[in-house]
């Protein structure tokens, strides 16, 4: 069978970064996204944050992917129950990449991996709070799933002053049993995002690094020129 074009795509282009758009306003997440559209000369994901989804709806996700196309959009929706129909809304708003959380029922997945596949889109499935990442991730390649998100909190890293960026040899053990794409997510920038590329992630998230920069576009360009420099 062959690949989505998207995943294709974000394989031949990896690493690649995602911006999480975790913005409340969608002004403020237009306004961004256009301006690292009209800045960035690579390939790089225009993430409609869960929060932004949950403000101002799946139109977000609509126009993110009129701003940044043909950069791909990923709705954040963390869907956890009726699959099929969370990941067909998101397809048909926009999104190229739509996610779930991993802890769902396995038939809740394997359904929005349908669903997004009918579409022309890709599931990614949200490692937070599961308690054996290393072992889910198997399972979620029998289901279909397309890319996996090891993904520290921003709750996580208030309580317990973790990011992604300490669970370097849990990214290396997933991509080692993940044949799809691996992403991550927590606290990353320029700085802490290499050693995530070479543990094996294709797929580095970063937000606030960026959004909550004096400078986005040159946090974000720093991101990119970190995480490319060791590219073969």
């Amino acid at each position: 069978m062959s690949k989505p074009g998207i995943v294709s795509r974000l394989e031949k282009e990896a690493p690649v970064l995602q911006v999480a758009l975790d913005f409340t306003n969608l002004e403020d997440a237009l306004g961004l996204a256009a301006e690292l559209r009209r800045n960035l000369d690579t390939l790089w994901l225009a993430e409609a944050g869960t929060p932004l989804i949950k403000s101002e709806g799946l139109r977000s996700v609509t126009l993110l992917a009129r701003v940044v196309g043909p950069n791909p959009v990923v709705a954040d929706m963390k869907t956890a129950d009726t699959g099929a129909l969370e990941a067909g809304l998101a397809a048909r708003a926009g999104a190229s990449i739509v996610t779930v959380l991993a802890c769902s029922l396995d038939e809740t997945i394997e359904a929005a991996v349908r669903e997004a596949h009918r579409y022309g889109a890709v599931v990614a499935a949200d490692l937070i709070a599961v308690g054996d990442p290393v072992a889910r991730v198997e399972q979620l390649a029998s289901l279909g799933v397309d890319i996996v998100e090891l993904h520290v909190g921003i709750d996580a890293q208030k309580a317990l002053g973790m990011t992604a960026a300490e669970l370097r040899s849990t990214v290396k053990k997933i991509a080692e049993r993940f044949p799809g794409l691996v992403a991550v997510a927590g606290g990353l920038n320029a700085k802490t995002a290499p050693a995530m590329v070479e543990a094996g992630a294709a797929i580095i998230i970063v937000g606030g690094a960026i959004t909550r920069s004096e400078d986005p576009v040159a946090s974000a360009r720093a991101v990119i020129e970190a995480i490319k420099k060791n590219r073969a």
